[in-house]
């Protein structure tokens, strides 16, 4: 597995993209709360506006369709202020203050009106009056002047009315109600689906104009002749208007469409002297402090309380299932922190982000350790029988000679020599693996020339070679010079060259050479003896492991030479690598910094 975690598989980022979603998500619910909330704020500030606009309108539409001046409406006017919040300041066309709510309000009237307050031209409105006439008509259903009728007249209409109510809910079960009008008149009213009942219970007299409204109607017949007369429309004789101001036998769609109109400017003429003058309505804001456009009620707490709610099991949710796929593989790892000395616990690697490189990275060091420990053993066990021989032989030999079974002669003394410098041998080697282990072996370089300290290496083996009939010869240019630690390096050429000397054969060469290559100067130890196999190559410089695996040590050597040149050349910050072919040619080399 790579050093560096991909920036994909970074755990750090997938925490950053959680948090980022975490806060969008947050942002957005707020946002939309927030704009929601806002919204509904306004569309409910906006609706009671109209509303209350609409209220005081209305209210003062009917003041004035029932009283014929502005007499009286001051009182209106604060009472309907004090209902919706409202500056309401009432005007006459000039712009003369007729009533205000406020005082201050009225010295500074905006440029435009709200509205203009005239009975007899109000907008025609499904919900005002009852009758078709009225849902057409442009005339306030409220002013009624002279067709208002007295006690007695209503007394008896309404007589007839609850005799048709009755009437209705024996013969069809149909329950109606009765509706008194503006001017006191009453009506029967059913639900849709009884219509076609209401003919059989139907009063002549509750739709005959009472005499009251039989002396208005006059004065009204007599209003849309002289209409019609002005556009040249002929009407029927006589001139018949219904109570619902229709124009009865009209049978030309042009004479009646000019009826109507006539009867329409027939009654603001009559109902003129009935009403109050039109004026002009200012509504505006209340002088005092404005108070905040938006207030949480309780609705809208609940509904922040609850989109908080939300976000943050939201946020514990994403959060948790996080937390455990991280503390899974943690746990893992503590687990395989704490297992027994001894044994090796593989932890499964499942991610590609910093944990699963972590436990990779501790499975590989975990396997180290193995080998580490492995090779501790063997060595332990190496070093031992290494020991032993010699100990055993100087043993035997001194035993031999205190018993009186050998004599102690200058053969027998050169053997024991022979044996105690091998110890010597190999406790100076091992000597110099741990303090290269431990960072403590001293270096002491200087510039060196290589051909001289070559050919002193030649030199001290060359007995050795000639008596085993092995040839050495030398390749090296002058002038070719190496920073390195003399003693060392000596011990590095001299630790290559007897190892090649003990493994090639009578009449072999072993050849010494050396090169400058780029940035490094390189030292090549050559012999034609036996080799080694291919799949040996990797633990050559391996402590104690030798070619020949028997411990009978045929060819001499304790194991340690080639870890040591291994060593002492890395120490230089060199490097050191072989090559062979068996019972063909060998080749060490060694490269050396400049």
């Amino acid at each position: 597995m790579a050093s560096e975690v991909p920036l994909r598989h970074s755990l750090l980022l997938r925490l950053l993209i959680t948090s980022v979603l975490i806060s969008l998500v947050s942002i957005g619910a707020t946002a939309w709360l927030t704009v929601r909330g806002t919204t509904l704020a306004l569309e409910q500030e906006r609706g009671q506006v109209l509303a209350d606009d609409a209220t005081i309108q209305d209210t003062l539409e009917g003041f004035a369709a029932a009283h014929r001046n502005w007499t009286g409406v001051e009182r209106t006017v604060l009472g309907l202020s004090r209902s919706t919040g409202r500056t309401i300041t009432l005007t006459t066309r000039a712009r003369q203050v007729i009533a205000a709510s406020h005082r201050s309000a009225a010295e500074r009237l905006p440029l435009n009106a709200s509205a203009v307050i005239d009975p007899l031209h109000v907008a025609p409105s499904t919900d005002q009056g009852v009758g078709p006439a009225e849902q057409v008509s442009r005339i306030d259903p409220r002013a009624v002047g002279p067709y208002r009728l007295p006690a007695e007249e209503r007394a008896k209409l309404r007589r007839l009315a609850r005799k048709e109510v009755a009437c209705l809910y024996d013969r069809t079960g149909v329950r109606a109600h009765i509706v008194e009008e503006a001017s006191g008149r009453p009506a029967v009213r059913t639900p849709g689906t009884a219509g076609d009942f209401t003919q059989a219970c139907a009063s002549k007299d509750l739709f005959a104009p009472t005499p009251t409204e039989a002396a208005a109607l006059a004065e009204l017949t007599g209003l849309v002749r002289g209409c019609a007369e002005r556009n040249d429309v002929r009407l029927p004789a006589p001139l018949t208007i219904t109570v619902d101001f229709r124009v009865d036998g009209d049978d030309s769609a042009r004479r009646s469409v000019v009826a109507d109109d006539c009867v329409e400017e027939g009654r603001r003429e009559q109902l003129a002297a009935h009403v109050a003058p039109a004026a002009l309505l200012f509504v505006t804001g209340p002088p005092r402090a404005a108070t905040a456009v938006f207030d949480l009620s309780s609705a809208g707490t609940l509904r922040v309380l609850a989109t908080t709610g939300l976000v943050l099991a939201a946020t514990i949710a994403v959060t948790g299932v996080i937390a455990i796929r991280l503390v899974r593989p943690l746990r893992a790892l503590t687990r395989a922190a704490r297992a027994p000395g001894g044994r090796h616990l593989r932890i499964p690697v499942t991610a590609k982000d910093e944990t699963g490189y972590l436990a990779a990275a501790l499975n590989d060091l975990s396997e180290r350790r193995e080998r580490t420990d492995e090779q501790r053993r063997v060595m332990v066990s190496d070093i031992a029988h290494e020991l032993r021989t010699p100990l055993t032989n100087i043993r035997g030999w001194l035993d031999a000679a205190q018993d009186g079974l050998a004599e102690p002669d200058s053969a027998l003394l050169t053997s024991l020599q022979e044996e105690a410098g091998l110890l010597q041998h190999i406790v100076d080697d091992l000597q110099v693996l741990a303090a290269a282990d431990a960072g403590t072996l001293r270096l002491r370089p200087q510039e060196l020339d290589l051909r001289t300290l070559i050919e002193q290496t030649v030199s001290a083996h060359r007995a050795t070679a000639h008596a085993g009939r092995v040839e050495t010869v030398v390749h090296v240019p002058d002038g070719l010079s190496v920073h390195a630690d003399p003693v060392r390096l000596r011990q590095v050429l001299g630790n290559l060259l007897s190892n090649a000397i003990r493994h090639t054969p009578p009449n072999g060469r072993v050849t010494l050479g050396a090169r400058r290559v780029a940035g490094a100067v390189a030292i090549e130890v050559k012999d034609t003896g036996s080799g080694i196999r291919q799949e040996d190559l990797p633990r050559v410089f391996d402590r104690f492991w030798r070619a020949e695996q028997s411990r009978s040590r045929r060819t001499g050597g304790s194991g340690l030479g080639l870890s040591i040149v291994g060593q002492l050349v890395r120490a230089h910050g060199g490097e050191v690598s072989v090559a062979s072919r068996p019972h063909v040619e060998t080749v060490f080399l060694v490269r050396l910094p400049c």
